[in-house]
């Protein structure tokens, strides 16, 4: 028993001394690491006070800085050493490894200028270097170098065919070049391979839009609306599109759901405040418009035409008849008109005889009118025009008084006459009616045929 109860004594202290040799053998092995990383630097340190242009010294000093991640003195040490080796190449020193090392570390900064230096100085040395390439492709890229991009990145793809970065860039590249066929066909493959990535797929549905495939393009848009990235662009892209489409109640909806994001870019903000007041403004809705185009006031008080905009159409909002007679259908244009003929003479009887409207631009209207100072066929035309008309509308209208054999003529406008057409009435019976007066007339009209239809109904 007692040399077996030896053995096994012996055993356990020959484990716990290999056990803290091990331990301490481990301990000094990490010191000498540290050392060793200590000492290079150290030593490249002292070397470059001595000469600041010693290409082992600036490689080292490059070399433990890159693998630490410390990118700006990474960047200075290789970019020193990048003009020494492209000056003269330096034995011992991988040349085209120091070029990669100074561009890469530039991009780390975002020193892409520093970085296009050395990735084309590198390139210089291996054309045909996937790294090299993707990345002169994505900087070319950045400075709207778009075929220059295209040429690099095809390099790129042939060493690596599957890379979703390259086909992802080359597609934006198509893309920016107006060359929406091209772009689709990398931009798909990229997506199929990298399915998050938004960006792609908002450019893929503007390549489809572009391409005139609007059902594909507004699936998409329609799919990326709730993105809290790419929301508000898809929802301003996808309401544009119905605007095209006149689905004017489809883009509302694009429109204000835009709205409803969060952290909306100004430009993108600016637009869909825009286009959503202005499509309001179609639907004949004013005073959703107006509050919409007072808000892009407040925060763009010279943005397009918001000013004009809020002033005309204030105007409307509060005028019924006059958003009828600028705005409203042809139908309710006519009817309006109707009652202003029946009401414009005071104690009058008045029996339209003919309507006809030229492309919704104006109607004309001819009236037998009798009131106790005289009888007279009297043709009214009414233009919604607001800009200035001139002479040959009213050279027209009094060619059509002629056919018509009424005796006088009344032309009204929502705008104004210019002084040509006012000296072309002068000898003849035609009275020209501007704005303001029509503006009267719009206010009473609707109480003067309500007089008018009581009167008719007490006789």
């Amino acid at each position: 028993m007692i040399p077996i109860l030896i053995a096994v004594v012996a055993l356990i202290i020959f484990v716990g001394a290999f056990i803290l040799f091990m331990g301490r053998s481990g301990g000094s092995g990490g010191v000498k690491r540290s050392q060793s990383r200590e000492a290079r630097l150290n030593d490249a340190s002292r070397r470059l006070a001595n000469n600041p242009l010693d290409p082992q010294a600036l490689f080292d000093m490059g070399t433990v800085c890159f693998e630490e991640e410390s990118w700006d003195k990474a960047m200075k040490a290789f970019e020193a050493l990048s003009d020494i080796v492209s000056r003269s190449p330096v034995p011992g020193i991988d040349n085209f490894g120091v070029h990669i090392n100074f561009a890469l570390s530039a991009m780390k900064l975002n020193m892409t200028d520093h970085a296009h230096r050395g990735f084309t100085l590198a390139r210089s040395l291996q054309q045909n270097n996937f790294e090299v390439n993707y990345n002169l492709g994505a900087l070319e890229f950045e400075r709207k170098n778009y075929e220059k991009s295209i040429q690099l990145l095809q390099q790129a793809r042939a060493l690596n065919p599957e890379s979703p970065a390259v086909l992802r860039y080359m597609g934006h590249a198509f893309f920016r070049l107006k060359k929406p066929k091209e772009a689709m066909n990398f931009i798909r493959k990229a997506i199929d391979l990298a399915p998050d990535d938004k960006e792609s797929l908002y450019t893929l549905a503007e390549c489809y839009h572009e391409a005139n495939q609007t059902d594909q393009a507004l699936r998409i848009f329609s799919h990326l609306r709730p993105d809290p990235v790419m929301g508000p662009n898809a929802c301003l892209i996808s309401g544009m599109i119905h605007i095209e489409t006149r689905r004017n109640d489809l883009a509302i909806q694009d429109f204000e759901m835009g709205l409803r994001h969060q952290n909306i870019k100004p430009d993108i903000l600016a637009e869909l405040r825009y286009y959503l007041g202005t499509t309001y403004i179609k639907q004949n809705d004013m005073g959703k418009a107006i509050g919409v185009l007072k808000q892009l006031q407040e925060d763009n008080p010279s943005y397009k035409d918001v000013n004009v905009l809020i002033t005309k159409y204030q105007e409307l909002n509060a005028n019924k008849n006059l958003q009828i007679f600028l705005m409203a259908s042809s139908a309710d244009f006519v009817a309006l008109c109707r009652k202003i003929v029946m009401t414009y003479f005071a104690k009058a009887k008045v029996k339209i005889t003919n309507i006809s409207t030229h492309k919704n631009e104006w109607a004309d209207i001819l009236a037998e009118v009798n009131t106790p100072k005289f009888s007279d066929i009297i043709l009214f035309r009414f233009i919604r025009t607001q800009g200035s008309i001139g002479e040959l509308i009213v050279r027209d209208f009094h060619s059509h008084i002629k056919d018509a054999k009424a005796g006088k003529g009344i032309c009204i406008t929502v705008g104004s006459f210019s002084d040509e057409a006012r000296r072309y009435t002068e000898a003849r019976l035609i009275d020209l009616i501007e704005k303001e007066r029509l503006t009267t007339i719009l206010n009473s009209v609707d109480a003067k045929a309500a007089a008018l239809t009581g009167g008719n109904k007490k006789r």
